[in-house]
């Protein structure tokens, strides 16, 4: 856990003097992400750096896991805080394996020890330990240094990370392809990290709660989706985003706002039987078609119900797209707009039926939210 009591830094420069970070007050829980966003020069790197003192406070102090790092060698401490920079900072003439074993070399792990840690994390991270350990820096590609730099700092293990914008200078594709192996990581490994950003929906998708800046002021200190639905005032509203609602979307699963009481025919099911129920399910367009197992196998439209006769199984329509209780509303949203659908099925592991979203349903959850601030 870190705790942030009135940690203050006010500079001294030729224009004057200049408070970089005034009183800020925080605690980050144990084994979360707290990203810190703002616009430049608003206070959040000062802040981070602060944490391990690469900054000095003027005043206030920093407490990890309740010890006072004011009382702690700078060394130590330095060596017990893992630390990853935007630029990533791999040393070019050292090896990969050396690299990621420069902190537990110093603080006296074995050759043995060291060797397994770096070879675990390269597998963590998707890269095979008897192709990169030997390798320099100069041989991989950027992406590839940026996992490097975020497994170098977890390399002893350190119950802390500091993370400024270490994602920032990669592309895109790989941007989004890191931050999906980061989270996985954090979730296998439960780290405290402050990752400061410049990127609300890198925020939204990395944190587990968010503290925006201005002027050096923490103006606001919530959870993702507290933050978007309720922002304290315009500043807040203005920098996440009048797409607020829309990036709550990957903030929220399919099983938080899955409807489980649908209606389905069966294949020996008349299509009078899938009208009856459709009318009975309050159903306007289409219904779904199931096979014994309860496994989705198609549709029955209400159309083509009403303009034939027979069975369900010589009249369904293909499934477009089915959803799972993971995916987030931003995926379902995609899909319910690539193939022009109002609802999707969503199906468990097994691919079995669980039950429908619903454009409504969706619109139903945001919306509930938000009737404090409209």
């Amino acid at each position: 856990m870190i705790n942030i009591e009135n940690l203050t830094k006010i500079f001294d420069t030729k224009q004057g003097v200049v408070t970089a970070a005034d009183h800020i007050t925080m605690q980050v829980p144990e084994g979360e992400i707290c990203v810190l966003l703002g616009p430049s020069g608003c206070g959040k790197t000062t802040t981070l750096k602060m944490v391990n003192r690469i900054v000095t406070p003027t005043s206030g102090r920093v407490l990890i896991n309740g010890e006072d790092t004011t009382q702690q060698d700078t060394v130590t401490l330095r060596r017990n805080i893992g630390y990853v920079i935007q630029q990533i900072g791999l040393f070019p003439n050292m090896t990969i394996a050396e690299n990621i074993s420069i902190v537990p070399k110093l603080i006296g792990w074995n050759k043995k020890r060291y060797t397994k840690r770096a070879s675990e994390l390269l597998e963590m991270v998707g890269m095979d330990p008897g192709t990169f350990l030997k390798r320099y820096p100069n041989e991989l590609s950027g992406g590839q240094q940026q996992r490097i730099g975020v497994i170098r700092a977890l390399a002893a293990d350190p119950p802390v990370m500091l993370m400024d914008e270490p994602f920032g200078a990669i592309d895109p594709i790989n941007r989004e392809v890191i931050q999906d192996e980061f989270l996985k990581l954090q979730r296998l490994l439960k780290k405290t990290i402050m990752f400061v950003s410049h990127d609300i929906d890198e925020a939204v998708k990395m944190a587990s709660r968010i503290a925006i800046f201005r002027e050096g002021k923490l103006v606001q200190y919530d959870t993702p989706d507290d933050l978007l639905s309720h922002p304290k005032n315009d500043f807040v509203k203005g920098f996440v985003g009048s797409d607020r609602a829309l990036k709550r979307l990957q903030l929220v699963t399919v099983e938080e706002v899955l409807e489980t009481e649908t209606a389905v025919v069966k294949m020996n099911d008349s299509l009078s039987q899938a009208l009856v129920k459709m009318d009975d399910a309050g159903y306007e367009r289409a219904i779904i078609l199931v096979d014994d197992a309860r496994r989705p196998v198609g549709y029955i439209s209400r159309s083509v119900a009403q303009a034939n006769q027979g069975d369900c199984s010589k009249h369904y329509a293909n499934l477009r797209s089915v959803v799972r209780l993971e995916d987030n509303l931003r995926t379902v949203a995609s899909k319910m707009f690539t193939h022009d659908a109002t609802w999707l099925p969503c199906v468990n592991s097994e691919g079995i039926l669980e039950g429908c979203v619903t454009q409504r349903g969706i619109t139903r959850h945001l919306g509930a939210t938000y009737k404090a601030v409209q």
